[in-house]
């Protein structure tokens, strides 16, 4: 009886497969490096680029392997179908940062105070090259951010100073980010400051936050600002982060008035 030949097998669909699973593999052993504080963020931002090159490589051989396949007849749809998978996992965070970065305005710096913005005294004495430096919010900028985030401003609360800083205090320890130590508060000073790194959900980017809690006009006012260390655009990680902190500060401080 005489045996069928067996197809060749596409060695694009084989490159295909093993590059995007490298790309995977490097993408998340890499993200939770730096996730966890074992990566800096500059050698990190390396290997999130090798890892998305690695995955367009892989994407542009899996059709190169579909296309084999189709005109010469050869094998390997399993593994070229992996490979496609596997790059465009890869390379999905890459998109949606695309289109962040196409919506949001290149800003680093967020604050709800553009005119006279929390003091971010620790994190700029911390800061070094080639980190963002800290500085005061330049005029072009706080018309960005004005027009871009219209809704984002500080809060305003009748309760006692003390009672807001416990509430902003609980938040930030909830939240796990992590406290400078505080800056002393100057004798009859009627307001106080928290500073304290927050880092991204997915990739762990650090943003220096400042909460400026003040007691002004028989009422406390809440001002956030939030600087991303790194980059030329935030992809409006930090006007979210303060819209979403002031926002459970808001319920919290409601909540007081249930009790």
């Amino acid at each position: 009886m005489a045996a069928f030949p067996q197809p060749r097998f596409s060695p694009a669909a084989r490159w295909s497969r093993a590059l995007g699973a490298f790309s995977a593999m490097l993408f998340v052993v890499s993200a939770l490096a730096h996730r966890f504080g074992l990566v800096e963020t500059v050698p990190f931002l390396w290997l999130l680029g090798l890892s998305g090159g690695l995955a367009v490589f892989g994407l542009l051989l899996a059709v190169c392997g579909f296309v084999q396949m189709w005109e010469h007849g050869l094998a390997g749809l399993k593994a070229a179908g992996a490979g496609l998978l596997l790059s465009a996992l890869v390379l999905s965070p890459f998109a949606v940062s695309a289109y962040r970065f196409a919506v949001h305005p290149p800003l680093t710096d967020i604050s709800t105070d553009l005119e006279r913005p929390p003091r971010l005294l620790r994190a700029a004495a911390l800061r070094t090259a080639p980190m963002n430096r800290i500085a005061p919010i330049g005029g072009e900028d706080a018309q960005l951010q004005a027009l871009a985030y219209p809704a984002l401003h500080g809060r305003r609360y009748e309760y006692a100073m003390e009672t807001v800083v416990e509430a902003v205090e609980a938040l930030v320890a909830a939240r796990r980010w992590r406290r400078h130590a505080p800056v002393p508060r100057r004798e009859g000073a009627a307001d106080v400051t928290v500073e304290a790194v927050a880092r991204s959900f997915l990739l762990g980017f650090a943003s220096d936050v400042a909460i400026r809690v003040e007691e002004r006009d028989n009422a406390t006012y809440v001002d956030m600002r939030s600087v991303s260390r790194y980059g030329r655009h935030d992809l409006g990680d930090n006007a979210e982060r303060i819209r979403r902190f002031l926002e459970d500060l808001d319920r919290r401080i409601e909540a007081l008035g249930d009790l």
